[in-house]
């Protein structure tokens, strides 16, 4: 029986699991529910098991569904990367090249790849934006971006190839005539030293981020929209926080920002996140964002 599967059956099921509901999944198929139903009931017939629980007023996946789900993604998944890798190999040059890159990768390494591409193919549109944290991975779920650089670990989706980089440091630090500044001499900082300072921190403008606050330490916070102005927070003396390496390295040699002097915050104040250049599974890369890539990559590995 299992041999009259079909790949309409496999996606009528993830996408009912995912929707919560048979008239949600419906809706989201484009479909009348009363297809969808028999859909399920013919998939459940051929695996001999009973992928949903229909006894309560909404139902919920069974054990032997919740199983047969993570199947059903990978198989979906495979198909729609094989997919997009057969609509590449005839892939035509594309107008436009959208990238979506994490407010800590330097942006002179995208700028010379993008600077490489252009080389290669000049007639080629280039969209540029960059956001926080989960800003980058939701640019390519919602289908803004054909590619986007992610920072860190905090944000995966089956959805997404990775591509390794680099590492990007990152630095806690504070104004030099701010008050952290003045106990460099002394013991280090712990934890509840800094509580004690108002902290400048980065906010998400996805949800993707929901419940989870990444290196917020103090209970005093000050919460800003972009990099650049949780810099210039910084460096006027209202507080301390975290930024690349690459942005404040002048200002650390010149001695208008200091490193925090602490050991809680990695050693020397410092952390290291691999940054990743990401892309859909089931959306084919062409011939200039392949370019970029490369370009990106090299560039990358040299530092």
């Amino acid at each position: 029986m299992l041999d009259a599967l079909t790949l309409d059956q496999l996606r009528t099921f993830a996408t009912v699991a995912e929707a919560g509901s048979f008239r949600a999944g419906a809706a989201k198929l484009g479909r009348v529910q009363s297809a969808v139903s028999h859909a399920i009931a013919n998939l459940e017939a051929q695996f001999g098991v009973a992928l949903f629980d229909r006894s309560r007023r909404r139902p919920v996946l069974t054990a032997e569904g919740q199983a047969l789900l993570v199947n059903a993604r990978d198989i979906l998944l495979r198909v729609d990367a094989m997919r997009a890798r057969a609509r590449g190999l005839g892939q035509q040059l594309e107008l436009e090249l959208s990238v979506v890159v994490d407010t800590l990768f330097p942006l002179a390494q995208i700028s010379a790849a993008l600077e490489a591409m252009r080389s290669r193919y000049p007639s080629v549109a280039i969209r540029l934006a960059v956001e926080p944290l989960g800003g980058p991975l939701a640019a390519l779920l919602e289908q803004r971006a054909t590619l986007a650089v992610m920072v860190g670990e905090g944000f995966r989706d089956p959805r997404v190839a990775l591509q390794a980089l680099s590492s990007t440091e990152v630095v806690a630090v504070v104004s030099a005539h701010h008050p952290l500044a003045a106990r460099r001499r002394g013991p280090p900082l712990g934890l509840a030293d800094l509580a004690d300072h108002l902290q400048i921190v980065q906010s998400d403008p996805t949800p993707l981020s929901a419940g989870r606050d990444f290196g917020v330490l103090s209970p005093q916070t000050c919460r800003v929209n972009t990099q650049d102005t949780k810099y210039a927070l910084i460096l006027s003396g209202l507080g301390w926080g975290r930024l690349p390496r690459w942005l404040v390295e002048r200002d650390l040699r010149e001695g208008r920002l200091v490193r925090v002097a602490t050991t809680s915050l990695g050693r020397d104040a410092r952390v290291l996140y691999e940054a990743y250049l990401a892309h859909r599974v089931d959306q084919p890369l062409g011939p200039a964002a392949q370019a970029f890539r490369e370009a990106l990559g090299r560039i990358a590995a040299q530092g």
